[in-house]
């Protein structure tokens, strides 16, 4: 849908024309700051100035620093604290207010919210809600309820929802988060692509440091450990395919994240433990990592758009994933990868066996998956569509989807 056809303007701000449109960037955690890499660069080099803004901690410091932009701590809490978040809404809108941007994202559950509302408490002229994931997929009853209430008031108080992916677009329509006009999609969705000159085929030492073979298959995981990630379920499939493959490894290359979905204890020691499994924890640079691995398996409950999905194709590996909201966009199914049904370990596990079983085909879907991603989610056509994007509106002056949102 063309921008102009659905602009309206804004009664009570404009953007100066006269200085470099500020753009504040705002996140619930600072290690969201990890998938936020090469996007505040663009946006300062096409010409913003932008502030990110996130709980305090060294990823935000680090991040400003490395993208060369502004940063602003302001605390928040991952999960619901009425009055921790009370006083973050106090502290975002003065922080808006002071610092007068002309356009707000803010992303992530906390921040979406609070930041959403505070922006337009402050009459910010174009306010956007990036829709990462949808949360409520994985809860229940009166949780489930309460997310997707303030999913509706995030959206609400934005201009345009900007999704990651067309499923999660989908997911967001069906649950009348916003309407269909207010749900963007831009491109084929990614909210920054990948560094296809980064991710790349290529040598590894990985193998050779933590003692793996150069001919025993590994299997691979990166990201959060969490249960909404499926680790459960990999694990459970990864002892069973050692029964028939015992010379296999599996190979978790991210944290043990502090969620309201972590792991349980038992199993964060079984996984320490286990003489096949090796965990890495964080990682400055995952690129050496997906080389070292035949499959890349992300067995995920939800997503938005799975960056290490791109990642791993990128290097050339065939990836296993579900048919979750959000991963099932990221693989051309039996081209680049595979797709299953969540939470099954069984099907995870003759997924990978098939996979590991036959290395002419695993070189055949990664040869597709390098291919596909470079077509579609090179980082620079990504992040190039969203500044491209901001900037009409910007230039507008106006949201997306404000008249033809009212008269839904």
């Amino acid at each position: 849908m063309p921008v102009s056809a659905v602009l309206h303007p804004d009664p009570v701000s404009t953007v100066s024309s006269a200085q470099s449109p500020h753009v504040v960037v705002g996140i619930t955690s600072p290690q969201t700051c990890l998938v936020l890499a090469g996007r505040l660069r663009a946006m300062r080099e096409a010409g913003f100035r932008v502030t990110l803004v996130s709980a305090p901690g060294g990823l935000l410091d680090q991040t400003a620093a490395g993208e060369d932009v502004e940063s602003i701590a302001i605390p928040m809490k991952r999960a619901i604290a009425p009055f921790s978040d009370c006083l973050s809404l106090l502290r975002l809108w003065r922080m808006l207010r002071r610092s007068k941007p002309d356009l707000a994202e803010f992303s992530t559950p906390k921040a979406g919210l609070l930041g959403s509302v505070a922006a337009m408490l402050c009459a910010v002229p174009v306010r956007i809600y990036l829709l990462r994931g949808l949360k409520l997929e994985t809860a229940s009853g009166l949780k489930r309820r309460l997310l997707l209430a303030t999913e509706r008031l995030a959206a609400a108080c934005a201009h345009v929802v900007v999704c990651n992916s067309e499923s999660l677009r989908t997911q967001a329509l069906a649950l009348r988060i916003a309407p269909a006009a207010k749900l963007q999609v831009l491109g084929n969705g990614s909210s920054r692509g990948v560094d296809v000159e980064r991710f790349s085929p290529g040598c590894s030492d990985v193998r050779s440091k933590l003692g793996i073979s150069p001919s025993a298959p590994v299997l691979g995981f990166v990201g959060r450990l969490t249960r909404d990630k499926g680790v459960p379920e990999l694990v459970e499939a990864f002892e069973a395919i050692l029964m028939t493959e015992p010379e296999a490894h599996l190979l978790l290359v991210g944290w043990f994240d502090a969620a309201d979905d972590a792991l349980d204890e038992p199993l964060r020691v079984r996984i320490l433990n286990h003489p096949r499994i090796h965990y890495t924890g964080l990682v400055a640079d995952a690129a050496p990592y997906y080389r070292a691995l035949d499959v890349m398996v992300l067995p995920t409950w939800r997503e938005g758009f799975p960056n290490a999905v791109l990642e791993a194709a990128a290097s050339g590996i065939p990836v296993v994933t579900t048919l979750s909201t959000g991963s099932r966009d990221a693989v051309v199914p039996e081209v680049t990868g595979l797709l299953i049904p969540p939470g099954y370990p069984e099907a995870l596990r003759e997924a990978m066996l098939g996979l590991i079983r036959d290395p002419q085909r695993c070189r055949r879907m990664g040869h597709a998956a390098r291919v596909w991603v470079i077509k579609h989610y090179g980082n620079d056509r990504v992040i190039g569509l969203t500044v491209d994007f901001y900037r009409k509106l910007l230039a507008s002056m106006v949201p997306v989807g404000g008249a033809k949102a009212q008269a839904d």
